[in-house]
């Protein structure tokens, strides 16, 4: 088995009820991102997936109900699973990414917490070194689970979670999905 040092850090933004850890990162808020790498994006391959749960261990994320994209109407829990591939050239170098949830207009998606108003927003740090068992030059894989509690979002509804890498967006890292509408009751 190949194994490679990485080195994964973040914070859940908002502080909500019910939210676990992700990636060894605290629940509290914090300021806007500083700092902006422009060659990212040609260095980096990033997938995603909406599942119920995720974890990482050893490298690998094993996902629980994975691949969907309607939920609710009613809060339930989520995670959304990442697989990154970092350039062999970026190694050893640290980078900062963040996960926003918009809505369909590219807004972020706003939540009252304990310190007032706050953007439902994930970041973290995350640093790969170059494992000696693999050719120079092939890609190194982050694996990255963030789990969430439950989220009201308004029902019948387009959201998306928008990954950045050092500050610029990805292509193909945003992550659509719609909440059902409330069923109509009866008089």
């Amino acid at each position: 088995m190949t194994s490679h040092s990485t080195a994964v850090e973040g914070q859940i933004i908002a502080s909500v009820p019910g939210w676990h850890r992700s990636a060894h990162g605290d629940c509290l808020p914090v300021g806007p991102s500083t700092g902006s790498r422009a060659d990212i994006l040609g260095v980096v391959k990033v997938t995603m997936l909406l599942c119920d749960a995720a974890q990482v261990s050893d490298g690998k994320l094993y996902i629980l109900g994975g691949g969907w994209s309607m939920t609710g109407p009613d809060p339930v829990p989520s995670a959304v699973a990442l697989k990154i591939d970092v350039d062999w050239h970026e190694a050893d170098a640290s980078h900062h990414w963040e996960l926003f949830l918009e809505d369909a207009d590219g807004q972020p998606v706003l939540m009252e917490t304990p310190d007032g108003t706050q953007p439902v927003e994930v970041r973290g740090e995350f640093t790969v070194s170059k494992p000696r068992e693999i050719p120079e030059g092939s890609p190194i894989d982050v694996a990255l689970a963030v789990n969430l509690g439950p989220i009201p979002l308004a029902p019948a509804t387009r959201f998306a979670w928008r990954l950045t890498i050092d500050g610029d967006s990805l292509p193909g890292a945003s992550l659509g999905f719609t909440t059902r509408p409330r069923a109509a009751t009866s008089d």
